[in-house]
């Protein structure tokens, strides 16, 4: 499958931190789940690849155009669909005036049909009854999603999600996820987050980054496999887990190379997670 994003080599520093190091990637279509600790490098590599951010080295392309030249990087803008994590709303506008005003900027000109597509937008992220109402005046969820209907105006092909769900209440989380499900149908879709359970529901690949590298590049279900035989219970937290934590029904669940005889758990994609960070911290 041709990739929709096809990135080599990129780098770039922060004084003496390596905040990208030799990061490669090809994004295909679908949803594809970006996670890793604070710091790792995510946010960076999201906004590198939407323009907002050139890195030191390296290059990237996405559907076939170059950002490295003035056109290309105009050809990008125009296919990509952006959420930063702290979308800039003017707190007096309506829903309907912010994503009118991106739509503006994505050079949609027609004011008929640009309004039907605002419309149609807003509509998709169950807003139409509030689109005249002040975002100020609007809960977090529904801020959010605000913000995903500006990122989704002109159907870009490249969709970047950073953050996306983040303060968000379980209700609000689980109607968040089937946006960006709809949204991954048909077009690519890079997800930032911190919340693995958004990867085990959404994502049919995710990446693991640390230290401004990717650590792990699969599917779901092979960052979970990584914790196969390396989950237990036991009555008190085993000194020699890499993890461990005390569970609602009071045993814990330990991470790490288990005594002989433990008590095996079915693994999680989080405990592959935390596998791939310690072996990061290992390698570095």
């Amino acid at each position: 499958m041709t990739p929709t994003v096809s990135a080599s080599g990129l780098s770039l520093r922060y004084g003496g931190t390596h905040a990208l190091d030799d990061v490669s990637l090809r994004l295909t279509p679908g949803v594809t789940g970006l996670i890793g600790p604070n710091g790792a490098g995510k946010t960076t590599l999201l906004r590198v690849l939407a323009t907002a951010l050139p890195a030191d080295g390296g290059a990237f392309t996405v559907l076939g155009q170059d950002p490295a030249t003035s056109a290309g990087r105009q050809e990008v803008r125009r296919a990509l669909g952006y959420l930063p994590q702290t979308p800039g709303f003017h707190p007096d506008f309506t829903p309907f005036e912010f994503v009118d005003y991106v739509a503006i900027l994505k050079e949609l000109t027609d004011r008929g049909a640009r309004h039907r597509e605002v419309r149609r937008l807003l509509e998709q992220v169950d807003l139409g009854e509030v689109r005249g109402k002040r975002i100020k005046k609007l809960s977090g969820g529904m801020r959010q999603r605000v913000a995903l209907a500006a990122a989704l105006i002109g159907d870009p092909g490249f969709l970047v999600l950073d953050e996306p769900t983040v303060g968000l209440d379980p209700e609000q989380r689980m109607r968040f996820r089937e946006l960006i499900a709809q949204a991954g149908e048909g077009r690519t879709v890079l997800l930032s987050t911190h919340q693995t359970e958004d990867v085990a529901m959404l994502c049919h690949r995710v990446l693991v980054m640390a230290g401004g590298r990717i650590r792990f590049d699969g599917t779901p279900a092979e960052l979970t496999a990584r914790a196969a035989g390396r989950v237990w219970s036991s009555t008190e937290r085993d000194p020699g887990a890499k993890a461990g934590w005390r569970t609602g029904t009071g045993s814990f669940r330990n991470v790490g190379l288990p005594p002989v005889g433990a008590d095996l758990l079915e693994p999680t994609l989080e405990d592959g997670y935390l596998l791939t960070l310690d072996e990061a911290e290992v390698s570095a």
